[in-house]
């Protein structure tokens, strides 16, 4: 059921988003965007729309995306089995092909036309493209699963200085020119810390990090980097959450003010963390932020 607003009240949402609006106005925010929160076609095209919103009210908007749902079908259609170590997908060559044909194709493509669709300026980019993500391989056992080593950030500074919305996916490549499937989290995590970015958010199929696994209601809003090393030795953090959680504070640890952790499966929850008081995930921190300064 639509809710229906009068225009004072529509006009009160707006004033009370503006001192957030300021905070963030020319400011560069990484958004990580991949895996199940990717799935919902509907919900997909909604949060292109809340980047184009924040675009236009003069956030610097950098969209990097995974894509391992569409990878796991696109395999699955070709006849190949899936196999992971570690959380990391085994790639090998065939499945190297396929997994940079779905992100820098189809996906990126897809997530480019629903930005342009909705007003926005967007373009599509590898990490191939510019060297963006130079690689090696991660582990023998993994194939070409890649490790970065390097970042080069100038072409994405290029595409915001001409006012577009640099859409990238994690593909990397190395000095002989093999290219490496790069886990989102951490390509996201250098990328901003690159950038110097304002925020790093990560939207992903959880809600944050919580006391609890099991219990919503026991979402931590905000953990700084000590906090988290204590959580993480109390098994607190622990599975799947410990990579992803390792980003955030790399990121935080490179530079990056604050990281947000937060479910992309909930409407508008980007513009529900960034623009009003409530927030909508966990935000990690360093040990000496100041909430006072900035956002």
């Amino acid at each position: 059921m639509e809710l229906k607003l009068s225009n004072a009240q529509r006009a009160e949402v707006l004033t009370q988003a503006l001192p957030y609006i300021k905070k963030y106005y020319n400011k560069i925010v990484v958004v990580k965007y991949g895996g199940n929160a990717m799935i919902d076609e509907q919900l997909k095209a909604q949060v292109m729309e809340d980047m184009v919103l924040l675009h236009l009210i003069g956030v610097k908007v950098v969209l990097v995306h995974g894509g391992g749902p569409e990878i796991s079908q696109m395999l699955k259609r070709v006849g190949k089995e899936t196999e992971f170590v570690d959380g990391l997908r085994v790639t090998d060559k065939e499945s190297m092909d396929i997994v940079q044909m779905v992100l820098t194709g189809k996906v990126n493509k897809t997530l480019v036309n629903l930005l342009e669709k909705n007003g926005g300026k967007a373009m599509g980019l590898s990490g191939i493209d510019g060297h963006m993500i130079d690689a090696v391989a991660m582990d023998e056992r993994l194939g070409y699963v890649g490790r970065i080593t390097a970042v080069n950030v100038e072409p994405i500074l290029d595409l915001l200085e001409k006012g577009y919305i640099p859409v990238i996916s994690t593909v990397g490549c190395d000095n002989e020119g093999n290219a490496y499937n790069i886990n989102a989290d951490t390509a996201a995590a250098r990328i901003a810390a690159g950038l110097k970015a304002e925020s790093l958010i990560s939207m992903t199929d959880i809600c944050g990090i919580l006391r609890d696994r099991d219990d919503p209601t026991t979402l931590i809003p905000r953990v700084t980097v000590a906090e988290a090393t204590q959580l993480f030795r109390e098994g607190i953090i622990s599975g799947g959450m410990v990579p992803k959680v390792d980003c955030c504070v790399d990121a935080v640890m490179s530079g990056v003010k604050k990281v947000f952790i937060m479910d992309g499966r909930v409407p508008h929850s980007i513009l529900i963390e960034m623009l009003t008081e409530e927030g909508a995930g966990t935000m990690v921190v360093g040990d000496d932020y100041d909430e006072n300064e900035g956002a």
